[in-house]
């Protein structure tokens, strides 16, 4: 049985090791959020044995979750380049026929030749429709659409898009070169009821599940969502000096659990050696 309990805690170790080495090998993704690996105890006896009498049988992953602490940032000189601060999530989509809807802490973002505001992925920055004093008007996922650049002003088409503005609100304002400005709406963000149960899909972007609960959807500075900072981009919250103890520490954990296992294994032959 020591065999089994060892083994158990080998595998365990291994995990660990693999979870903080992809941890580190993130440190400087823009929006990555570290996960963390965690265990759990195993035990097992009949109603008529003596619990005082009973041995554990090793460890088990209870699961590995992710921790959505805030990252630390860095300033950017593009006003596309996004950061949340706050526990909001950018709401993207993903091109026809699917359209698949996906949440991101990566505002590393930037305008397609016809004028379509995409990330790293691919997928379109969503926004949500404002009235003319920049209230939201719909903060459903429907009521959201792809963020896309005018190329000329409301009332003069040949007036230029001469710049873009970005508010800690989120709301989204072009000026042209007659002067005239024109509020596009506010960039859709998103907040879970539980956060850790959000699917990691890769690229620092996450899908909700039965178990992340349905998505709160609203504008920054609204409730939780946090305020946006334009021309800055959050990094992964990664520490590497906390990573790096707890690699020693699993790597010690491996070394322990093989070093059972080879004590079991001479423990057997010499039984199996006795005449």
């Amino acid at each position: 049985m020591s065999f089994y309990t060892s083994l158990s805690g080998l595998k365990a170790s291994q995990t660990d090791m693999s979870v903080i080495s992809n941890n580190i090998a993130n440190a400087g993704a823009v929006g990555f959020k570290r996960s963390k690996a965690q265990f759990g105890d195993i035990f097992a006896s009949s109603p008529t044995q003596s619990t005082k009498m009973i041995a554990g049988q090793g460890t088990r992953l209870n699961g590995i979750t992710q921790q959505f602490t805030q990252g630390s940032y860095e300033s950017s000189e593009k006003t596309l380049d996004l950061a949340i601060v706050g526990e909001g999530l950018f709401i993207v989509k993903g091109e026809p026929p699917r359209e698949q809807v996906s949440y991101t802490r990566n505002g590393s973002f930037e305008p397609t030749p016809d004028g379509y505001v995409i990330d790293t992925t691919g997928a379109r920055l969503q926004l949500l429709p404002v009235d003319a004093v920049g209230n939201v008007t719909d903060n459903t996922l429907a009521g959201a659409f792809d963020f896309q650049l005018p190329t000329g002003a409301p009332s003069d088409p040949a007036s230029a898009l001469v710049n873009v503005t970005i508010g800690l609100d989120g709301l989204v304002t072009a000026t042209f070169a007659n002067g005239e400005d024109q509020m596009l709406g506010k960039v859709a963000m998103a907040t879970f009821p539980t956060m850790s149960g959000l699917r990691p899909t890769g690229d620092a972007h996450w899908q909700s599940t039965g178990e992340s609960g349905p998505p709160t959807i609203d504008a920054a500075t609204n409730g939780p969502m946090g305020a946006i900072r334009s021309g800055a981009l959050e990094r992964s919250n990664v520490d590497i000096t906390e990573e790096l103890v707890m690699l020693m520490a699993a790597q010690r954990n491996f070394q322990a659990n093989a070093k059972a296992i080879e004590g079991a294994s001479q423990l057997t032959q010499t039984i199996i050696g006795l005449r």
